[in-house]
């Protein structure tokens, strides 16, 4: 068997039983108050969600299952909405300026106030501090492809989309992850979501870790693949469910024996929930064992780990040959958006005639692209300045720092030293919202998670550092994260009822 680093999921190893069954409780609370609401406002009309809850005729299904998601959104979310899509007034920077907002009468609907609130931005992907200081990306060279190609292709690549831009962005992005060719899509999320169907269809296996990204798996289930999971981060039960898929082969029980066409093993560099670093050394290892292909999100960890930036194969010592398909994004260390897929020009070239995202969706917009391809050269140091490896040090740095002190603090923080992605375990539904205002109430703007974005007693508060933000800053956000942890009882290592 392959060794491989434990990797138990640091919330199931922190959380006590009086915090587990207190989580458990208030779940089991909100579903019976809340569907003993429900049938109230459907016997007697009396509710918010009235329209919600009745059927208007009886011949027809409705629009919103009352019983599935929307009695998360009716019940749970609407009790914590002022927490999410909060809009912001300014660029996303180490500083943003957030615009208060107010609950309307019935609970239902928030509205601006017009006034804002000067906060420390612990929540965007600013990871390179490049949205504090667009003018270094987004001077001259940006300006002027402004004038050249316009803001937008108004097509897609396989048609009048394909710029001269784009091809200099993607041998850029071929030649800084090591692959021979590369080619760029217009969102992050799509460069998944409508890559996995292109390369995988029925009679092919996908293996995806089981904590991967919501686009790694919409876009395993839209491939018409076998999709299976395997612990996460673990390389031991990687080769388990391998070995078994090998064996039993594709037919069913009793069937004549039919191979797998294809195996992809498919991980990320960074777990965006976790901030976990991928085990890829020992996920390599298995993968070449049972002659798989690997296929690696580096969404989060391009730009933001190894020490020139070069993601995860660099911090983990894997040669790029190694991987036969690397994803990224643009929208996290680069300031910018879209995505890429680098692999052989065999690869590329299919997928430039096969992925839905190349053939029909509007090519990255040029600008975009000429400010992404600015932030390489910097990252780089072809602009002929250190700034690119001073803030590689410093997202190092500062992530280290803020995680190290989380944890002297007391609190459950999830997550391996180097990446930017600190997640602080709440557990309780009703302490996502009370963390997220008490933050905001002391100038500090978070992001919170809960179900089902994550397990039910998942609960967590993720902190995005970036090399823009000063020492200054993290010292005065613990200090009032210690605060709040005190008001909250969160220091879950010390204590059972944190």
């Amino acid at each position: 068997m392959t060794s491989s680093k434990s990797h138990v999921p640091q919330d199931a190893e922190d959380q006590s039983l009086f915090t587990a069954f207190t989580t458990y409780m208030g779940f089991i609370v909100l579903f019976f108050f809340g569907h003993l609401r429900d049938t109230f406002g459907k016997l007697t009309g009396r509710s918010r969600f009235r329209d919600e809850l009745l059927v208007k005729h009886v011949d027809e299904a409705p629009l919103l299952d009352p019983q599935g998601g929307a009695f998360y959104v009716r019940r749970l979310k609407h009790r914590m909405q002022d927490c999410f899509f909060r809009p912001i007034s300014s660029r996303p920077g180490a500083w943003i300026d957030v615009m208060e907002q107010r609950v309307d009468d019935n609970g239902v609907r928030m509205e601006t106030t017009g006034e804002t609130k000067r906060c420390l931005n612990l929540g965007s992907y600013n990871y390179l501090g490049f949205a504090d200081d667009w003018d270094s990306t987004c001077g001259e060279q940006v300006h002027a492809a402004l004038k050249i190609y316009g803001p937008a292709s108004c097509s897609a690549q396989g048609d009048a989309g394909a710029m001269s831009v784009h091809r200099e962005l993607e041998e850029v992005v071929a030649n800084f992850v090591g692959k021979p060719a590369a080619v760029v899509f217009n969102m992050g999320y799509n460069t998944n979501q409508l890559t996995l169907p292109a390369i995988a269809q029925a009679g092919s296996l996908l293996i995806s870790d089981k904590l991967n990204h919501t686009s790694i798996v919409n876009g395993c289930r839209a491939s018409g693949a076998k999709v299976m999971a395997f612990k996460h981060n673990m390389a031991d039960d990687l080769e388990r469910v391998v070995r078994k898929a090998i064996i039993e082969g594709r037919g069913k029980p009793g069937e004549v024996y039919r191979p797998w066409t294809k195996i992809i093993v498919v991980v990320e560099g960074i777990y965006s929930m976790e901030g976990e670093v991928c085990d890829l050394r020992a996920i390599v290892d298995v993968a070449k064992k049972y002659k798989c292909y690997t296929y690696v999100d580096e969404a989060h960890s391009i730009g933001a780990l190894g020490k020139t930036g070069r993601g995860i194969c660099e911090h983990a010592g894997v040669h790029p040959d190694e991987i036969d398909i690397l994803m990224g994004t643009f929208t996290k260390s680069f300031g910018g958006m879209g995505g890429y897929i680098a692999g052989s020009q065999e690869l590329i070239d299919y997928l430039r005639g096969a992925s839905a995202g190349l053939l029909y969706s509007a090519s990255l917009s040029p600008v975009v692209a000429e400010q992404v391809l600015r932030a390489f050269q910097i990252i780089q140091g072809e602009d002929g300045t250190t700034v690119g490896r001073d803030r590689l040090r410093a997202i190092k740095d500062n992530a280290n720092y803020f995680r190290t002190k989380l944890k002297q603090m007391g609190c459950s923080v999830l997550g391996d030293d180097d990446s930017p992605i600190v997640p602080m375990m709440l557990f309780h539904s009703t302490k996502i919202a009370a963390f997220s205002r008490e933050a905001l109430d002391r100038d500090l703007a978070v992001v919170v998670v809960g179900a089902p974005a994550v397990p039910i007693y998942g609960g967590r508060v993720r902190f995005c550092i970036s090399a823009a933000h000063t020492k200054e800053d993290l010292r005065m956000a613990l200090k009032k994260i210690s605060e709040i942890t005190k008001v909250l009882n969160l220091r879950y290592t010390r204590s059972i009822f944190g």
